[in-house]
């Protein structure tokens, strides 16, 4: 995640001084950012080498781990809240993720990249798969594993018992409130176990 707005939403959804776990933190600029105007302290969890290297030239606490392979190493409600910025669209089983999350948080917060965003719709219906500034890669050199939709999430959320406690899009640094998952880019949840 780097538009700064964006970042800046969804850290008002984290509470100050909450105990923070980032799942797929990138170069950890969120988890500083939570720090720094937030007053939070906790972990991220990278993969990538030069990402790891980027969160600890950054202050940012940082365990080097495949998120594949679970999140074994945290006892149950551990943090305040878990993150996962733009992570579901990589990880090949979004399900067990969202489980673990709301077993180790108390609080969850996801966002991912809203494949029913109207721009995206029409490239779909011209035959062509979107390439935008939230999905920039072309559908033969993505990183992304699957798209969703804010529907879709909501109808997970319910099926595997997460009770959502806020949710909308983001466009253009602005929330979108009414019918966000026509008209947003990013869809963004806050949920717990219920």
């Amino acid at each position: 995640m780097s538009d700064r707005k964006d970042m800046e939403l969804i850290a008002e959804l984290v509470p100050k001084g909450s105990h923070v776990l980032d799942l797929g933190c990138g170069n950890g600029e969120f988890l500083a950012l939570l720090r720094d105007t937030r007053g939070c302290t906790g972990y991220g969890i990278e993969i990538d080498d030069a990402n790891v290297l980027a969160c600890t030239q950054r202050g940012v606490n940082v365990i080097q781990l495949n998120l594949e392979e679970g999140l074994a190493l945290f006892e149950d409600q551990s943090f305040d809240v878990v993150l996962q910025i733009e992570t579901l669209q990589h990880l090949r089983n979004t399900e067990k993720m969202l489980r673990e999350t709301a077993r180790v948080g108390r609080i969850g917060i996801v966002s991912f990249p809203n494949f029913a965003h109207w721009p995206n719709r029409l490239q779909v219906a011209a035959g062509r798969m979107p390439v935008t500034r939230v999905l920039p890669y072309q559908w033969y050199d993505t990183p992304n594993i699957r798209v969703g939709t804010f529907a879709d999430f909501e109808v997970l959320a319910r099926k595997d018992g997460l009770r959502i406690l806020d949710a909308f899009g983001i466009q253009a640094g602005a929330a979108v409130r009414r019918w966000p998952n026509l008209r947003a880019s990013v869809a963004v949840f806050k949920f717990d176990r219920g």
